[in-house]
């Protein structure tokens, strides 16, 4: 990778680089880039695409209908209520 690609990059993410700075990231990112081709190299198509090296499971209980309190039971400890409803103190403006 040369100065003038990294400066092509820098471009495009629209960031300023000094000359140094394009002199600098020419050899890291092009090590970048040579970990990253090695890596593909080592995956087969026996290799299946992840996301995450472990897998992922749902941690939530199934939604199921149980006996719970009714509005008015809700309702009884409330500091106000309206409409079957809690009440509380309006905290943004009218335009939102």
């Amino acid at each position: 990778m040369t100065s003038a690609d990294v400066a092509r990059l820098a471009s495009l993410a629209r960031i300023e680089l000094t000359p140094q700075e394009l002199e600098q990231f020419a050899p890291q990112l092009d090590v970048i880039l040579e970990s990253v081709t090695s890596v593909a190299e080592l995956a087969g198509a026996d290799v299946e695409p992840t996301s995450h090296a472990l897998p992922l499971t749902n941690v939530f209980r199934a939604d199921e209908v149980r006996p719970s309190f009714t509005a008015a039971q809700a309702l009884a400890g409330a500091p106000a209520a309206e409409d079957n409803r809690f009440s509380v103190p309006r905290i943004l403006d009218e335009e939102a």
